[in-house]
C-alpha cells in the first residue's frame, strides 16, 4: 500500500508530519492536517478540484456543429430517462436497508424478549442485558470493519457530497466500494441501537447512485462499459449526483421539494432551471418507489402509499367520538416556544462539544491501529445500550394505555399523552423488552429511548 507522510509540505505524492510518522492516503482523508499555532484542521493538501466550466476547443465545435436537432433530442430524453432510474434506484436502496434494519431488530428482541420475560421472575436481568450486548456489538463491530474497508463510509457522507457538488474531488466519494460499505454498514449500525439514522446516509447512497448510473461504465467491474460517453464530464456528472443527493433526501423524509430544496440550497453552489425539475422529477420517483413497497411490504397493501419516508413517527389523532382527547391546546404553545429555546441552546452546546470531541479524536484515535477504533465503537455501544437497558429498567412507572392494541386486527389507538405513543406502536411481544412492563402498560419517560431501536419509529404491522 502506499504510504503518505505529512510534515507541512508535500513532494513526490509525500509529506511529512512533524514527528515524522507515515500515514496512508485513506487516514489522511479523515485527518486532513493540524496548524500548531491555530490549531486549526486543515483539509488534506492532495485533494484536487472538479473542471465544471465547459472546454471551448476545436473538437467540442465539432461535436456540437454535428448534433442536430433529432440528436438534440435524444441527448435529452436519455437524461430524464437517467434521473428517474437513480429515483427509483435510490428508492429501492431505502427499502432494502430498512427491510434489513426491521428484520435484524425483530430477530434481536424476539429472543431477548423471551429472556426478559423468563428473567423477570428468577431475577436474571443482567443475563438478558449480555444477551442484548452480544447482539448489539456483534452489528457494530462489522459495521465498523465496514468503515475499516472503506473509510470514506464514515458518518453520514453530508459534508462529503456537499464538496463534491462545490468542486472538491475527494478520492473514493462516490465509488462502488463506498457505497457497499454505506449501505451495508448503516443498516448493521442502526440495528446494534447506536443513536444514528439511516437519513443522511441515504443521500451519500444516493449520491453514488447517481454518479454510477450516468457514466455507463464501472471502475470496480471494467467489463461493464458501454459506448455512451455523453455524460462523462465533471459538469454532466456534477447534475447527476445532485439529483442523487436530492433523491435521498426524498427516500428519508418523505419530503421530494425538500430534496430539491437541499441540492439547491445546501449542495450545488452551480444550478440552472433546466435542472430544477430533473433534480424534482428524481425526488419524486424516489418518495414513489419507497412509499410503494414500504406500504406493501409493511402492510400488505399494495398500493396504499402510507409510509412516504424512511423517517415515521406515527400518526397524532384522536378516537371518532372521544371528546376528551386533544392533540394540543393554545396553553401548549407557551410549552412549544420553551422547547424551542432550550432544543436552540443545547444544539449550540451539543455543537462546541462535539467540534472538540472531533478534533481529539481526530489527533488521539484515528492516527492509532486499527483495532483501537474497531474498540472505541463496541465501547460506545455497550455503554448506549446499558444505559438504555437501565433506563427502561428504573425509569418512571408502569402506566396503562388508554386503548388496548388488537394484534389481530389493526385498531388505532386514542392517545392522552404524546410520549405515549413510542410504546402503544409497539408490538406486545416487544413492550416488555422496551419498556419492562406487562402488556397494554407502558413506562412513559422509557420510551424516550426506545425511539433509536425502533426501525425508524415505524409502525408495526398491526397497528395503525
Amino acid at each position: 500500500m502506499l504510504k503518505m507522510a505529512c510534515c507541512g509540505s508535500c513532494v513526490c505524492s509525500r509529506c511529512c508530519c512533524r514527528d515524522g510518522e507515515i500515514r496512508t492516503p485513506e487516514e489522511l482523508t479523515i485527518l486532513g492536517e493540524t496548524r500548531e499555532d491555530e490549531d486549526e484542521i486543515l483539509p488534506r493538501k492532495d485533494y484536487e478540484s472538479l473542471d465544471y466550466d465547459r472546454c471551448i476547443n476545436e473538437p467540442y465545435v465539432e461535436v456540437l456543429e454535428g448534433l442536430d436537432n433529432k440528436k438534440a433530442k435524444k441527448y435529452e430524453a436519455v437524461k430524464w430517462i437517467l434521473v428517474f432510474a437513480i429515483g427509483v434506484s435510490t428508492g429501492l436502496i431505502g427499502v432494502f436497508v430498512d427491510f434489513f434494519v426491521h428484520l435484524f431488530t425483530q430477530v434481536k428482541f424476539k429472543l431477548v424478549g423471551s429472556s426478559v420475560e423468563e428473567c423477570s421472575e428468577n431475577g436474571c436481568l443482567a443475563l438478558s442485558l449480555l444477551e442484548l450486548l452480544a447482539f448489539n456489538m456483534a452489528f457494530v463491530f462489522i459495521a465498523s470493519v465496514l468503515v475499516l474497508i472503506e473509510p470514506v463510509a464514515a458518518g453520514s457522507g453530508i459534508p462529503e457530497i456537499k464538496s463534491y457538488l462545490n468542486g472538491v474531488k475527494i478520492p473514493g466519494i462516490v465509488r462502488l466500494r463506498t457505497f457497499v460499505c454505506k449501505a451495508v454498514g448503516v443498516l448493521f449500525a442502526v440495528a446494534g441501537g447506536l443513536f444514528v439514522g439511516k437519513e443522511g446516509p441515504m443521500i451519500h447512497s444516493g449520491a453514488i447512485v447517481g454518479a454510477g448510473l450516468s457514466q455507463f461504465q464501472s471502475i470496480t467491474f471494467k467489463k461493464i462499459h458501454f459506448q455512451f460517453p455523453y455524460f462523462r464530464s465533471d459538469r454532466d456528472k456534477r447534475d447527476f449526483v445532485s439529483a442523487g443527493a436530492a433523491a435521498g433526501v426524498a427516500a428519508a423524509f418523505g419530503a421530494p421539494i425538500g430534496g430539491t430544496l437541499f441540492s439547491l440550497e445546501e449542495g450545488c453552489s452551480f444550478w440552472n432551471q433546466a435542472l430544477t425539475w430533473k433534480v424534482l422529477f428524481c425526488s419524486m420517483s424516489a418518495t414513489f418507489t419507497l412509499n410503494f413497497f414500504r406500504s406493501g411490504i409493511n402492510y400488505s397493501k399494495w398500493g396504499s402509499f402510507q409510509l412516504p419516508g424512511l423517517l415515521n413517527f406515527g400518526e397524532f389523532k384522536c378516537l371518532d367520538g372521544d371528546k376528551q382527547c386533544h392533540l394540543w391546546t393554545a396553553v401548549d404553545l407557551a410549552f412549544f416556544v420553551l422547547m424551542g429555546l432550550v432544543g436552540g441552546l443545547l444544539g449550540a452546546l451539543f455543537n462546541c462539544v462535539n467540534k472538540r470531541l472531533a478534533k481529539y479524536r481526530m489527533r488521539n484515535v484515528h492516527p492509532k491501529a486499527k483495532f483501537i477504533r474497531v474498540l472505541e465503537s463496541l465501547l460506545v455501544c455497550m455503554v448506549t445500550t446499558v444505559v438504555v437497558f437501565m433506563a427502561s429498567m428504573t425509569l418512571g412507572e408502569c402506566r396503562d394505555l388508554t386503548s388496548p392494541v388488537d394484534n389481530s386486527t389493526a385498531v388505532p389507538v386514542s392517545l392522552s399523552h404524546p410520549l405515549t405513543l413510542f410504546c402503544a406502536l409497539l408490538p406486545a411481544e416487544l413492550l416488555d423488552v422496551w419498556c419492562l412492563c406487562p402488556q397494554w402498560t407502558l413506562r412513559p419517560l422509557a420510551a424516550l429511548w426506545s425511539v433509536s431501536g425502533t426501525p425508524g419509529g415505524q409502525c408495526p404491522q398491526n397497528v395503525r
